[in-house]
């Protein structure tokens, strides 16, 4: 299996609002990308962990957790993991930054 990361320019910083998530379609994988209060840029699967799933990208990001609007969960956006005492793991995509411009690998 390739372990090499392909990274795909999505934008600029400032393209992407403060604490407010982004969804974005790459290679036919579904994002939510999140910029938090200091400017650092995390892409998320836009999907659910929970039983019943659904999106992620309307929650609200307080420092970096994200707040599930849906089912009251707060997830981890750094590793994906959500936070005790719920149990659920969503996919985390790796983010550079170069002159401004935002670059997601897939």
């Amino acid at each position: 299996m390739n372990s090499v990361q392909t990274f795909y320019p999505v934008g600029q910083v400032e393209e992407f609002m403060s604490r407010i998530g982004r969804v974005l379609e790459l290679k036919g994988i579904e994002l939510a990308v999140f910029r938090t209060s200091d400017n650092q840029i995390y892409a998320l699967e836009n999907r659910n962990p929970h039983p019943k799933g659904g999106p992620i990208a309307e929650g609200i990001v307080s420092g970096h957790v994200l707040y599930d609007p849906l089912y009251d969960w707060q997830i981890n956006l750094e590793n994906g993991l959500v936070q005790a005492p719920d149990e659920g793991q969503v996919r985390t995509f790796d983010v550079k930054l170069e002159g401004g411009q935002v670059w997601i690998a897939v």
